[in-house]
């Protein structure tokens, strides 16, 4: 026997609900395709005459019976029967009049003013009757036709307005949180496929752990963090880490930007705000990310007079959501962004974002890590060195060392090999750095000559330098819109410090291509514009922020602009002192300018041969290495050894990258 299939459960009952919303549709559609019906059915079987003609019909008697309604009359025609006419010679015309002619039929007809119709239609005994507008076609054309353009237009109108999304994009989806809930298989990505940023990944990896084993972690009295923000510059991997932690959690993830909470109209972006949490406690526990922070985030300010601002208004509706009288527990917000200085502090503080992540760009480990996460699926040669290229791009983000890979890539795919080479790594990184290369730019010998003393001073001058860094490569192949050469220095390991005689030996050798130009011809050119905008932003940093100059002593007399990890020598700063001050400072960066200078044409005087020497060899090469200038001036070729040790010269193989 079979066994009794178990019985359900009291209260339940496997029976499908009805779908009702689906039947309210169907009945309109029904009455609408039935009135269709009945309105094409009656056009065939009346034939539509003009009123003239139903007026002659009326006065010859053949009208039967008329409808008379307020736009048109409608009745029934029983014609008078004819008989067929004859010819001169007593034969039937062959015009006679068809046997159908004589059969009644219906007619409609549009009706005219005319007082006198009712007059007419009783002297030729014609049965008539005044009707009014059918209910149905009354109600359909007064009420619901009118009212469903309306509806149309409306939904097109806010589709438009809204964005020109898809289906269910209406006026009414306005508030509607526009957050996509992601599953695990739709990111492909872990946090095995992150690297360069390992604390990062630990403080993540605490977050999911807890949404994995809340309950170790609520024995010992741990809350779960309310919001985690990572901070950094663009392209070190925040976003990568956020789907990282989609594919860790195994919880639902929401991911949005800042940009989707924005709308013309005031009090949109608060309700999306609402709404996206009330999707989310309802996934709970889940986590939310937001890109891109800074769009809804930024400090609120003080207006005069009444100010409604959809954006302050967005920024409250998050505040509150976030650390409010509700509780919202199981929610965890996860949000990025690069301008941590523009965020409103209510924002920032414990309770709200409890963590905030740097995401700084990686070191030289850092950056063998990430290089090897991105060659795990390309062809590599024997001879690659993942641990020079990483030497080679300090200050590189996660997202240009990736492009430095895929440029890679190009270039071996463009030269028909199969493997990438040493040779297509390092060309793809001086590509970033200086742009592709220009051989199609034609320069004369002499302006090519300049250029290679130019590049040779910069070189010569730091090498002669004690705290400066090593020289990589020399080029005079044009890269770029404007550089017509460079000399590319390496540090030996990466520096978060720098002394004073580090910073004068790096202005000395910017000032050495100058040098070199007027030493050699006397009188200098324009191609030092670069260098000495570079210079003169170290040099002022150097008084106004690090306080190295006795004159102006330890005051700072400057202030930093933009966020902290874009404070670079670019002069983004802005003066903090008097006029007096500014003065003195003018005067101590054209001192200390004068004075680099004067030491790098001295370097340059004492070793003219060497100048002489390897600008030759580069002219004939076009590209030197660091290894062979080395070579060519008697130095030893240990990176970051601060010995000149002499060696024999000899020519040496020159790299053309």
């Amino acid at each position: 026997m079979k066994p009794d299939k178990p019985a359900p459960p009291k209260g339940k009952s496997n029976r499908i609900p009805p779908q009702w919303s689906t039947v309210l549709w169907y009945l309109p559609i029904m009455f609408i395709f039935l009135w269709m019906w009945q309105q094409a059915f009656s056009n065939l079987s009346v034939r539509t005459i003009p009123y003239s003609e139903f007026k002659t019909l009326v006065r010859n008697g053949e009208v039967v019976e008329a409808a008379v309604r307020a736009d048109t009359i409608e009745g029934k025609v029983q014609p008078k029967a004819q008989a067929p006419s004859k010819t001169p010679n007593n034969q039937t015309s062959t015009n006679a009049v068809s046997a159908d002619a004589n059969k009644p039929f219906l007619f409609r007809t549009v009706r005219v003013e005319d007082p006198k119709l009712v007059e007419e239609m009783e002297a030729a005994n014609v049965k008539f009757v005044g009707m009014r507008p059918g209910f149905l076609s009354q109600f359909l054309f007064a009420w619901i036709l009118p009212i469903g353009l309306m509806f149309l237009l409306w939904s097109f109108l806010s589709r438009r307005m809204s964005g020109g999304g898809g289906a269910g994009q209406s006026i009414l989806s306005f508030g509607k949180s526009r957050a996509r809930l992601v599953a695990e298989k739709e990111t492909g990505v872990n946090f095995n496929d992150v690297a360069g940023c390992d604390e990062a990944k630990y403080e993540l990896q605490e977050v999911v752990d807890f949404l994995k084993n809340p309950d170790r972690y609520k024995s010992l009295g741990a809350k779960i963090p309310k919001g985690v923000l990572l901070v950094g510059p663009p392209g070190t991997g925040k976003t990568l880490l956020a789907k990282a932690v989609a594919g860790e959690a195994q919880v639902p993830f929401f991911q949005l930007s800042g940009s989707d909470f924005v709308e013309m109209f005031v009090g949109v972006g608060a309700a999306r705000v609402r709404d996206l949490f009330v999707q989310a406690k309802a996934q709970a526990p889940c986590i939310v990310f937001i890109d891109e922070l800074d769009a809804i985030g930024r400090e609120r300010g003080v207006h005069v007079g009444p100010v409604n601002d959809e954006r302050e208004q967005t920024l409250n509706a998050l505040l509150v959501e976030m650390d409010g009288f509700a509780p919202n527990a199981g929610v965890i917000l996860l949000a990025a962004t690069n301008r941590p200085e523009v965020l409103d502090r209510a924002l920032l503080r414990p309770g709200r974002f409890d963590r905030q992540v740097i995401v700084d760009a990686p070191d030289v480990a850092g950056r063998e890590a990430i290089l090897r996460v991105h060659t795990r699926l390309v062809p590599l040669g024997q001879n690659v060195d993942l641990r020079q290229i990483a030497r080679a791009t300090p200050g590189f983000s996660g997202a240009d060392l990736a492009n430095a890979v895929n440029e890679a890539a190009l270039l071996a795919a463009r030269r028909h090999a199969r493997q990438i080479d040493q040779r297509d790594l390092e060309e793809a990184v001086e590509k970033v750095v200086a742009g592709p290369e220009r051989k199609s730019r034609r320069l004369t010998e002499e302006i090519k000559r300049r250029v290679a003393y130019h590049e040779v001073g910069h070189a010569l001058v730091a090498a002669h330098s004690k705290h400066s860094d090593p020289v990589h490569k020399i080029s005079i192949i044009p890269r770029g819109r404007a550089a017509l050469g460079y000399t590319m220095q390496l540090p030996a390991e990466d520096q978060f410090l720098m002394t004073q005689s580090e910073l004068l030996d790096r202005i000395r050798g910017a000032l050495g291509g100058r040098a070199a130009e007027e030493v050699v011809y006397g009188e200098v050119t324009t191609g030092a514009e670069n260098d000495l905008e570079r210079v003169t932003a170290l040099a002022r940093q150097m008084i106004c922020l690090f306080g190295m100059n006795e004159r102006i002593g330890l005051a700072r007399a400057a202030q930093r602009q933009g966020p902290f990890y874009l404070h670079g020598a670019d002069g983004s700063f802005q003066r903090d002192c008097s006029e007096k001050t500014a003065e003195e400072i003018d005067e101590e960066v054209k001192k200390l300018l004068d004075k680099a200078y004067a030491e790098a044409k001295e370097i340059l005087i004492q070793h003219r041969e060497q100048l002489e020497m390897v600008t030759a060899e580069l002219i004939k090469q076009e590209s030197m290495d660091g290894k062979t200038f080395k070579e060519l001036i008697g130095m030893s070729n240990r990176d970051g050894d601060e010995s000149q040790e002499p060696i024999t010269p000899r020519p040496g193989v020159l790299t053309n990258l």
